[in-house]
């Protein structure tokens, strides 16, 4: 079978476009055919084994419209205890890799999700798409696309969704990983030991969360101004380099940047934060994060292209259905009730949804809830000529604060607002609570380098960001009653002042416990009592969190 390295060094560099992103060419029409054969044939797999028939209760259906009628919505537990006991018997195809993520408190430690050898040598396809769109400037555009560039290890190990995502680029395209001895060394040290080597071996490109890159470019500035040299002289290329690098900040009249060491070509991005740091990544780094919507049960669901965006949906590895927001509305208030889904031809734009995955070629993941809110941005790129409808990740389903007055709040939009603030800060966790007798947004904030400002200056600076926020993008902070603060009395934000290092205090307690990579960093959104305990709260919560009203719940945007 021919995979993208062999195309790539055959130099048959328009079959490899096409091969790994020929998918932005379809119409939709043809997207959805795929979509329902691959499904088709996935149906049968399923029928085939014993988990597949447990978690459609029995359903034996012949098309699709059964397959959607008959077989449920599956959340993880439907999959208990085949996965966690990793029983490859009972799956529709031969697993190749098993894949990781963080589980739920009480239920199960650790999520594994199996990958068939049909859907890894499919992703693994998607995967050099992915590389080539981060150094891409238009259509059919591989010429900045060669073996053995360079690369550092920025993500999580293999058995997570990031770390196997970079290792199917590396197979894909044949990159080289840095640092070349990091077998073992814990993940600081390896990013640390990465870009020592990358001073002499060079750069090309590389991905992780952008807010790692932002932090990591942020110490290139606090240090340059106090380079030692000496450790450089044994290598000639590193000092070089070095010296350029300071020359160029001195030229600009500024610290030190990784743009001044590198010429990077490519850089992949993902998670909340991609949206909120991308402008401060081109500003370190010289380009934009593509930024990928990937998860654990199903590999890349879309990516960005050379426009840097909306995302586009990816046709060939797992078949989409989608849960309008009034759906889902219906579902929170009555969690027996089925929500009717509908599919990637029949989506509006502009409109919420939540999305469900059924893996294909062999995966086993079927109509899962992925637990996801996305925008549909429009249903095609007019610009780039792509009739794929686009989207950006907008929240967790679950993920929503809903404040009498003040609309539904997401991670995404109180990142976004508390970066546009300009205060310097660590970390950040929210959620509802009371303060007298109204309802907040009440955000626990830990402020960097020894930052002074006051809890009311603070809450006042992000209520104003959240405020021009919604002018721009309209997510409906305002209710139908208008301003909050204007006509209902209400002061919507308030902020909580954690004390330095109270964040890394957190990391290092779950670090003691044993927890799993997945459970080291606090949730942004809604954090228990017992998670702001752990933080150091300057006092502890006495207020009780707000569930949401029956009106706000049914109250879609």
């Amino acid at each position: 079978m021919t995979r993208p390295i062999d195309l790539l060094r055959q130099g048959r560099k328009e079959e490899l476009w096409q091969m790994c992103c020929g998918f932005i060419d379809l119409r939709l029409e043809q997207f959805m055919v795929i979509q329902k054969r691959l499904l088709l044939e996935q149906i049968g797999l399923l029928k085939g084994c014993e988990l597949g028939r447990k978690v459609m209760r029995g359903a034996m259906p012949e098309t699709v419209e059964e397959f959607r009628e008959r077989a449920p919505l599956t959340t993880y537990g439907d999959y208990l205890p085949e996965l966690r006991q990793k029983r490859e018997d009972v799956l529709p195809a031969k697993v190749a890799r098993w894949v990781r993520t963080s589980g739920k408190t009480g239920e199960y430690d650790v999520k594994w999700v199996p990958m068939s050898k049909d859907f890894v040598s499919e992703y693994e396809k998607v995967a050099g798409g992915i590389a080539i769109f981060t150094m891409c400037g238009d259509r059919g555009d591989v010429s900045q696309v060669k073996e053995h560039q360079k690369t550092i290890y920025t993500v999580g190990p293999p058995e997570y969704a990031s770390g196997l995502l970079c290792s199917l680029i590396q197979q894909s395209l044949g990159y080289d990983m840095l640092p070349s001895d990091g077998e073992g060394m814990p993940f600081q040290q390896k990013i640390k030991a990465g870009f020592e080597e990358a001073l002499y071996q060079g750069l090309d490109a590389f991905g992780g969360l952008p807010s790692v890159l932002v932090s990591v470019g942020e110490q290139f500035s606090q240090r340059s101004g106090k380079a030692n040299i000496r450790p450089l002289l044994s290598h000639p290329r590193a000092l070089f380099r070095v010296s350029k690098g300071l020359a160029k900040s001195k030229l600009a009249h500024r610290p030190m940047l990784p743009k001044d060491l590198w010429s990077i070509k490519g850089i992949g991005g993902g998670g909340t934060d991609s949206a909120v740091f991308k402008t401060r990544v081109k500003e370190m780094w010289g380009r934009y994060p593509l930024e990928l919507y990937v998860g654990t049960e199903g590999g890349i669901y879309a990516t960005q292209t050379w426009d840097y965006e909306g995302m586009t949906f990816i046709p060939n590895l797992n078949f989409f259905e989608f849960i309008s927001e009034r759906e889902w509305f219906k579902w929170q208030l009555d969690h027996s009730y089925q929500p009717k889904t509908i599919l990637l031809d029949e989506i509006k734009a502009g409109e919420n949804y939540e999305i469900v995955i059924t893996n294909l070629h062999g995966g086993i993941m079927t109509r899962f809830r992925l637990g996801d809110m996305v925008k549909i941005t429009s249903l095609w790129n007019e610009r780039l000529r792509i009739d794929i409808p686009q989207m950006l990740f907008y929240s967790r389903a679950d993920d929503l604060i809903d404040i009498t007055g003040f609309g539904h709040l997401t991670e995404k939009l109180i990142w976004q607002a508390i970066e546009n603030t300009g205060i310097p800060y660590v970390e950040w966790a929210a959620r509802k609570e009371v303060s007298g007798d109204k309802p907040v947004l009440r955000l626990y904030l830990e402020l960097k380098d020894d930052y002074i400002a006051s809890e009311k200056s603070t809450a006042a600076a992000v209520y104003e960001e959240l405020l021009k926020l919604d002018s721009i993008y309209h997510y409906n902070i305002y209710s139908a009653y208008g301003d909050p603060e204007a006509v209902l009395g209400l002061k919507p934000v308030e902020v909580s002042l954690l004390p330095q290092g109270a964040f890394a205090s957190y990391v290092s307690q779950r670090q003691a416990e044993g927890a799993d990579l997945g459970h080291l960093k606090p949730p942004h959104i809604n954090p228990s009592d017992e998670v702001l305990a752990l933080l150091g709260a300057a006092r502890r919560v006495e207020v009780e969190i707000v569930p949401a009203t029956e009106a706000e719940r049914t109250a879609v945007p």
